[in-house]
């Protein structure tokens, strides 16, 4: 393999990466300050880093408790990415940028 294929490949691969589009869930209790922190925390990582490549759906456990049993949260509040696989869950209030981007399979900038 010459040095320019690996370069076009890696390069093929960034691309690919842009294009992923995220799918996430965030699990929150009501209206606490600590379920509203995990949500303004969530969005401004999403908007900085997905930029209309993600789709975020927040669910009240008490208003929605059936969709909590079937993902089987015992935390909130709890982040499942479901896309791009794999799967993965966060819990808390989404306040670490640096483990909030390695749950979502982004590096953190400048690493």
């Amino acid at each position: 393999m010459s040095e320019l294929d690996a370069s076009e490949r890696f390069e093929e691969a960034i691309r690919e990466s842009e294009k992923r589009r995220y799918l996430l869930r965030l699990y929150v209790v009501g209206a606490t300050s600590r379920s509203q922190q995990a949500i303004e925390n969530l969005r401004e990582i999403c908007e900085a880093e997905l930029a209309g490549r993600y789709q975020l759906e927040v669910i009240d456990i008490y208003q929605q408790p059936t969709l909590a049993v079937g993902e089987q949260i015992i935390a909130a509040p709890t982040l499942v990415k479901k896309l791009p696989l794999p799967m993965r869950r966060l819990v808390g209030d989404m306040s670490d940028r640096d483990r909030v981007l390695l749950g979502l399979d982004l590096q953190p900038i400048g690493d």
